[in-house]
């Protein structure tokens, strides 16, 4: 048995658009506030921050949900598949209720620690009150997204995600321009809320077991989704930091860091794309105990990547004129950007290959490993590049350049793990 190309853009090509659209909209929404000023930008850039590290601390519930459903579902237990789904909804719900209850309280204080600014702090706590409200309807969209993947079904997740995002977008500069600031995270809860409740219609369509947790099954979704919140959270350590330390060299570097910070969600996110079919065909193929077919996923999915990387980072490199102008026209914030600009896109080609083989090794079920690489990246790359940048006042440039070194020990990691086949482990998925 053999995978073929159509197979894999079969996959990724609808998860690119799903993707895509969020990242999409939040340059958007990043853009409509970049032309209410400075202030306005740097605040968002804090809630956002905000919004970001709480949420994707659980991506477990659609990278771990996944890599469970996939394997039953190349076992041939697709039911059971779905299942992965309903438990993982239960999950999103209430952890999603208390992570906004936290938000709530704290939300002034871990604004003033990021900022270090007051004014900017109570614009962004002013946003994260009502941004609040999206984030159990979040967490619902991942665990939704998860379950589809593992049956080999990206095309609704498209359909899903683009009910919501459109009309959110279409909200942002009618709410913005009656509401301020504040009007970003109300378009923001309108959109994911119809996401979600698409998500929640399939599932009640498809499932066909009991709806009650199910502890048991909870509990090893939690094994895999311990390793990956640690993993998530060594990658929100480096992009808070990012953020606190960019405050620190004032508005403008922080509005500029904002700009950057987006586009590479976006990037990520895109080239993501072909490693969610990564991570399918190798959990079905693990399932059905094709090691040599897994194999063969992880080397089309790099060579794809690659490809698609060095594409993006040729049109990033031909735009550097002219895409930051399209979210600012403060003079200061462009001339900051100028050189970062450039470790951005040598990040972006070698992303092409970190990102597939993660991809592979999340779809193996291979959370340990990947926990451990990415924080010894953090540890041993980022941090010392990011304080070494603030003690000498390096700027925006340096603590890109501390990126740039999370990336690299991420890909010399993942390359060995991949090469060496300790990851091919035959499981059916329970």
């Amino acid at each position: 048995m053999t995978v073929s190309a159509r197979q894999i853009f079969a996959l990724a090509l609808p998860a690119l658009g799903v993707l895509a659209a969020t990242p999409l909209y939040l340059l958007l929404d990043t853009a409509v506030i970049g032309r209410l000023g400075a202030f306005e930008l740097a605040a968002l850039a804090i809630g956002t921050t905000v919004q970001s590290t709480v949420t994707t601390q659980l991506t477990f519930l659609s990278y771990g949900t996944t890599a469970r459903a996939s394997r039953l579902y190349g076992s041939g237990r697709r039911g059971d598949a779905v299942a992965e789904g309903v438990q993982a909804t239960w999950v999103g719900l209430g952890v999603g209720l208390v992570i906004a209850s936290l938000i709530w309280l704290f939300a002034g204080r871990i604004g003033l620690w990021l900022s270090g600014d007051a004014a900017t702090a109570a614009a962004a706590e002013e946003w994260l009150h009502i941004a609040a409200f999206a984030i159990p309807l979040t967490l619902v969209v991942m665990a939704g997204n998860g379950w589809l993947r593992g049956v080999q079904d990206t095309r609704r997740p498209l359909w899903f995600t683009l009910a919501g995002v459109i009309p959110g977008a279409i909200l942002i500069p009618v709410l913005v321009g009656e509401f301020g600031l504040p009007g970003s995270a109300m378009a923001n809860v309108a959109g994911v809320a119809v996401t979600a409740l698409c998500f929640l219609v399939a599932l009640a369509r498809e499932h066909r077991g009991r709806w009650r947790p199910d502890w048991s099954v909870i509990r090893r979704q939690l094994v895999m989704g311990r390793d990956l919140i640690l993993r998530s959270l060594s990658f929100q350590v480096a992009f808070v930091s990012a953020a606190a330390v960019a405050a620190r060299f004032g508005t403008s570097s922080l509005a500029a860091h904002q700009i950057m910070l987006q586009l590479w969600n976006f990037i990520t996110l895109v080239l993501d794309s072909l490693a969610i079919a990564a991570q399918a065909l190798t959990g079905a193929a693990l399932g059905r105990g094709t090691v040599d077919v897994a194999k063969q996923v992880g080397q089309r999915v790099t060579v794809y990547s690659l490809l698609f990387a060095g594409a993006l980072g040729a049109v990033f490199a031909a735009g550097a004129g002219v895409i930051p102008r399209l979210f600012t026209g403060d003079a200061t914030v462009l001339e900051t950007i100028a050189g970062p600009w450039w470790l951005m896109i040598v990040m972006i080609v070698l992303g092409g290959v970190v990102f597939a083989l993660d991809g592979v090794l999340l779809g193996a079920g291979d959370a340990a490993f990947l926990r451990t690489i990415t924080i010894a990246s953090v540890v041993l790359g980022f941090l010392p590049g990011v304080w070494i940048a603030y003690a000498v006042g390096g700027g925006l440039t340096g603590i890109w350049l501390g990126l740039l070194a999370f990336i690299v020990i991420r890909l010399i990691a993942v390359v060995w793990r991949f090469r060496s086949m300790a990851w091919a482990v035959v499981d059916t998925g329970r």
